[in-house]
């Protein structure tokens, strides 16, 4: 579906969410690590009938979750929902728990680490029709 068409509510059932498999880079031995993440994409163009932006649910297990620094073309927001974690941005560190909400525009660096005791999760929304269309580009 191409942005701009119309679209109407979509709703997913938790059932049909927690159904889903938890999405990851795939392991390739001949680039370095992007990081100990995985993710539930909620919302994309090619996966659910809509437009304009691409959601999903983030998570960094602990001791070793981490997202490494990467930056893409569209903006993002992230949601924290759960833990600790630290969240650089253009080498700034900023601390993120449960609660905090963070703006990265498009094509800053930027990646996470969780630094609690706990998993962290957070909800991501990207200005993209579909998350294929977003293209990490790993420092």
């Amino acid at each position: 579906m191409a942005s701009g068409q119309s679209t109407s509510p979509v709703v997913i059932s938790a059932e049909s969410l927690t159904s889903r498999a938890p999405e990851t880079f795939p392991i390739d031995n001949t680039v370095p690590s992007r990081g100990d993440v995985t993710w539930l994409t909620l919302f994309s163009s090619s996966t659910t009938p809509t437009n304009s932006l691409t959601a999903g649910l983030a998570t960094c297990p602990p001791g070793t979750g981490h997202l490494c620094a990467h930056r893409h073309e569209q903006a993002e927001i992230y949601y924290v929902t759960e833990g600790r974690g630290i969240m650089t941005i253009d080498g700034t560190e900023n601390q993120v728990g449960p609660g905090s909400a963070v703006f990265v525009p498009g094509n800053a660096e930027h990646g996470i680490r969780n630094v609690g005791e706990g998993e962290l999760k957070w909800f991501y929304v990207f200005g993209a029709d579909r998350f294929e269309d977003v293209v990490y580009r790993f420092s």
